[in-house]
């Protein structure tokens, strides 16, 4: 792994006029360079005599030409966020004057900072894992309450500690193996199968845990894939509004108004929603009307969640089981609609309608009677998405989950070498077999926390980062 010892400096802040503009520095010349552009309003004060976590009034300059009035602040190695010097010059923001400051630190000697590059120091200097380093990331590009709560949890080292403690266990068993098999005279291997199958047990538990947390660990982070469903008039694009909370979608009493799929990025209760508001599904000669008919079922085989929008003032037809299809292998939320008019479909014909199509999956399938023009049983609805997807709420405080695929793809590797474990210990194979097996294990676990990564891959996760983090 390449480690570098020359200073850097970048944009810490937004390329947008703003009220204050950050230009950061870090490196063995961070204090000296800033130094070099910084006047004190007392004469006597030099950057490179202050102590360490200090701030300082005055103005930056390029050689004789005043550039701004600026706050400095100084963190001294190794107490800082790349653990190396660091300085923070804090000017009038505004796209022009940032870049004029940080034009003149480069000119004074620093290199302007690859992106992530600041970050990945703090990871190659040991101040953070590169889990945690992955988490910085999750929480700049947090589009949602919970996505941002799991982005700070794995900040603070849920993933971290979990998979630190895993480690720790089966470390423990491979070197109680090396060992017994070094000095067989002193360290007896008597009843350890029993023993170290407890422990494998207990393990491939933990894990399956956390792969099994990914997948609404992914939708914490990305939002849930949700497609609207009904036949043409039956409410959808009313629904489409409502929960966007401004008119996106055209509300019509004529069918077939929605002809092609209309995308939006919403949060509910904190929970980011993919929504996705679709042609009516209907038979019809219409091209056009054709063509958004079928985008739509495609888009129905994606989701993570089937909104299921019933007309309740028209019959049941066709159209109706071809929805239900869908409703047999996604979770899925039925809506009653239109329970301000005339009810022709009742809900408990409508819920033997979905035993017979959809199967056993329909007893536990929730039907929400719902006007959207008068705005009823919306709030039930919404609801009903936190408890289907989060038992209706998530707690930071003691669940980890895991919501990059990087780490659930080295926990399932994990997983498979522990199960090569149990399979040997059933086999009763000699214990350096077990000992292959436990390394793998360890190697894939080190992956999630950057102990088992090629500089390859280190680069490319930090290559996603902003230039100033």
């Amino acid at each position: 792994m390449t480690f570098y010892s020359d200073t850097i400096a970048a944009i810490a802040t937004a390329m947008s006029d703003s009220g204050i503009g950050i230009i950061r520095i870090s490196g063995e010349e961070a204090i000296s360079i800033a130094n070099k552009i910084f006047r004190s309003v007392n004469p006597d004060k030099k950057l490179i005599n202050v102590k360490s976590h200090t701030v300082h009034y005055g103005y930056i300059y390029d050689g004789d030409k005043f550039l701004d009035e600026v706050m400095v602040i100084v963190m001294k190695s190794p107490r800082s966020y790349t653990t190396e010097d660091t300085v923070e010059i804090n000017c009038h923001g505004g796209v022009l004057m940032v870049n004029r400051i940080l034009e003149a630190v480069l000119k004074y000697g620093a290199r302007l900072a690859e992106p992530g590059e600041f970050t990945k120091r703090a990871f190659l200097n040991g101040r953070i894992d590169l889990s945690k380093a992955e988490a910085v990331i999750d929480i700049i590009h947090s589009k949602n309450e919970f996505a941002l709560q799991a982005g700070t949890a794995q900040l603070k080292g849920s993933v971290s500690n979990a998979v630190k403690s895993m480690r720790e266990r089966v470390l423990y068993e491979i070197a109680f193996i090396e060992s017994a098999l070094d000095d067989p005279e002193h360290i007896s291997l008597d009843g350890f199968h029993e023993r170290i199958s407890a422990t494998v047990k207990e393990l491939i538990s933990e894990i399956s845990k956390l792969i099994d947390s990914a997948d609404n660990g992914k939708m914490l982070k990305e939002g849930i894939n949700t497609v609207i469903l009904g036949k043409p008039n039956a409410g959808k694009s009313s629904l489409m509004n409502i929960l966007v909370g401004e008119e996106k979608a055209i509300v019509t009493n004529i069918a077939g108004t929605t002809r092609d799929i209309l995308e939006e990025n919403i949060k509910l209760h904190g929970i980011g929603l993919n929504i996705i508001d679709t042609a009516g599904i209907r038979e019809t000669e219409d091209l056009v009307e054709k063509i958004g008919v079928e985008r739509a079922l495609k888009c129905a085989e994606k989701a993570d969640l089937v909104i299921y929008v019933v007309d309740s003032s028209v019959p049941l037809d066709d159209s109706d089981l071809a929805i239900m299809d869908f409703m047999k292998t996604k979770k899925s939320i039925v809506l009653l609609n239109k329970t301000d008019l005339t009810t022709i479909v009742t809900e408990e014909y409508l819920k033997e309608i979905l035993l017979d199509n959809v199967g056993e999956a329909a007893e536990v399938l929730p039907i929400i009677k719902t006007s959207t023009k008068e705005n009823i049983g919306i709030d039930v609805f919404e609801n009903k998405i936190k408890e289907m997807f989060f038992n209706g709420e998530i707690s930071f405080n003691d669940e980890v989950y895991i919501t990059n695929l990087r780490h659930k793809e080295a926990l399932m590797d994990a997983k498979k070498s522990l199960i090569m474990v149990q399979r040997s210990i059933e086999d009763d194979m000699p214990e350096d077999f077990l000992s292959i097996d436990l390394m793998s294990a360890y190697a894939s676990l080190g992956m999630i926390i950057g102990e088992e990564v090629g500089e390859d891959l280190v680069n490319e996760i930090f290559s996603k980062f902003c230039m100033g983090k």
